[in-house]
């Protein structure tokens, strides 16, 4: 009797074998459009993420907490105990963006402030307000006061003068030094007109930019209104933001909430809606006194990036 061909008994093995294996692959192929699409959603964005400022490779939340509403007085109004605890909540919730001045009511309480919080994932923003004789060493004492080696961003303060720029130059030269001594990592300047704005765009020297914006137009730059204590056009700063991204600078908008004018919480909720719809905004700095108004911010900001 002839016996089975053994090479023709394994072809017929591997054919079943591949028919399996190949009925397998293709059930599972089908699957990949949705595994790759479910990989390739980003998640959602958050008030508490860490973006990047810019080009200058600094991390900070997109939500900062402003120290400086009326100057400070507003925080300091609740007393140093209650400023602290409010700042320990708020990194508590992610925000890591602390900013402030040597002009506010506050400056003297942030070391207290920021004792027992992680240095490295903090991101503190100061400001030097005229020009002091000896800049570098203004610059120092703010670092001490601070009870930090480094500032990750130090601005020029409240610039209203198209020509600052020039007046200032000592200062932005001191800036510089501090900046290669590695006491700020970062610098830039707060503007409070159109002129002071388009000075700091066109420069050369400016990283980072503090920028007040809302839909509303309230204490926003204009030509001369240097407080913008009236309502103005917002297209022009708008058009000054849109250059600043274009040269890789770091944006975040300020007076998100009119200068804590903003009672009608309609107006809070669309002037966050406006901020977190612009793309050239890499974060926002808004003033608190109370934790339901971090919480507030937090819920609003969430919402509008869902939904943006």
């Amino acid at each position: 009797m002839r016996k089975p061909n053994a090479v023709s008994s394994a072809s017929r093995v591997t054919r079943r074998q591949f028919i399996h294996t190949s009925s397998a692959a293709l059930a599972g192929a089908a699957l990949l459009p949705s595994l790759t699409f479910a990989e390739a959603s980003p998640p959602a964005r958050t008030a508490t993420d860490q973006v990047t400022l810019g080009q200058t490779g600094l991390k900070l939340s997109r939500l900062g907490f402003g120290t400086g509403s009326a100057n400070g007085y507003v925080q300091t109004a609740n007393g140093k105990s209650a400023f602290i605890d409010l700042i320990h909540y708020a990194y508590d919730r992610g925000i890591t963006y602390l900013d402030t001045a040597q002009a506010y009511a506050t400056f003297d309480w942030m070391s207290d402030a920021i004792k027992g919080l992680p240095r490295e994932k903090l991101f503190i923003q100061s400001k030097m307000d005229g020009r002091p004789a000896d800049v570098l060493a203004e610059i120092d004492r703010q670092r001490k006061t601070l009870g930090t080696d480094y500032i990750d961003s130090l601005l020029v303060h409240c610039m209203t003068r198209g020509n600052w720029t020039d007046d200032w130059r000592r200062v932005m030269d001191a800036f510089d030094e501090a900046k290669a001594r590695k006491w700020i990592r970062a610098k830039g300047v707060s503007c409070h007109t159109l002129p002071a704005l388009r000075a700091a765009v066109a420069s050369d020297w400016t990283e980072v930019h503090l920028v007040r914006v809302n839909p509303q137009g309230a204490y926003t730059d204009a030509e001369a209104d240097g407080w913008g204590r009236s309502r103005h056009d917002i297209a022009p700063v708008i058009e000054q933001i849109q250059q600043m991204r274009a040269k890789g600078r770091g944006v975040i908008g300020m007076k998100i909430c009119g200068n804590g004018t903003f009672t009608d919480p309609a107006d809070r909720e669309k002037s966050i809606r406006f901020a977190m719809s612009r793309p050239e905004i890499d974060a926002v700095v808004i003033g608190f006194k109370s934790r339901a108004e971090i919480d507030e911010a937090i819920e609003r900001i969430n919402r509008a990036l869902k939904e943006a």
